[in-house]
């Protein structure tokens, strides 16, 4: 991929936002499957305006662990988030695939930067 020039990052202050780190371990064997699961929600989470970001990261130094990271406008975003049908069938489907309880770290997220130029690679597959 060629140099592209660089460009001031993109800033955003948080006040008033919700966030959730939430660490998933798969059953063994059962990351790709769980991350199929994860990623088909990822792409109907234009249903949900309130829930601003949502990542799926892998564990580089454990094949069974899967993160998410959440950012949500506001309270009721991160509510509505928990009544959407998305996250109903994510629900129903998870525990096939996950070992235990998730663990889930709540934050108050207040300043996010970006560099720009991430959205402007080529994504496609």
């Amino acid at each position: 991929m060629p140099d592209t020039p660089a460009q001031e990052p993109l800033q955003a202050f948080l006040p008033g936002r919700q966030a959730l780190i939430v660490r998933l371990t798969a059953q063994e064997g059962q990351r790709a499957a769980l991350l199929e699961i994860l990623n088909t929600y990822a792409d109907g989470i234009g249903e949900e305006p309130g829930t601003e970001m949502y990542m799926v990261a892998v564990d580089p130094d454990d094949a069974n662990l899967v993160w998410l990271y959440e950012i949500f406008r506001d309270e009721d975003a991160e509510n509505a988030h928990r009544q959407s049908s998305g996250f109903a069938e994510l629900m129903q489907a998870l525990p096939q695939y996950i070992e235990g309880s998730p663990g889930v770290l709540r934050m108050q997220p207040l300043r996010m930067t970006v560099q720009e130029n991430m959205f402007n690679e080529d994504w496609s597959f």
